[in-house]
């Protein structure tokens, strides 16, 4: 196994203040460094259902907004005449 063990707190800045001491006899074991694994990728949707809605709704009222313009104008053309 690996040991620290403190050294002189007065050394100059950058150097550690533990030094690593291996065993003379057994064995030495290292730990596993943590590596990256790659994840299957997982799709998003480009747009939310809720967004979809909100702009399925703004759709129909802009529809709504135009039929009642193009009836009001034909009202004031059949006034006119």
């Amino acid at each position: 196994f690996l040991k620290a063990t403190p050294l002189d707190a007065t050394m100059p800045e950058g150097k550690s203040l533990f030094r690593e001491v291996l065993p003379k006899q057994g064995q030495l074991s290292v730990e596993d460094v943590a590596t990256m694994v790659l994840c299957k990728p997982k799709l998003l949707p480009l747009k939310s259902v809720t967004l979809e809605k909100l702009e399925k709704m703004q759709r129909a009222a802009q529809e709504t907004i135009r039929q009642q313009e193009v009836a009001q104008r034909e009202q004031q053309q059949q006034s006119q005449q």
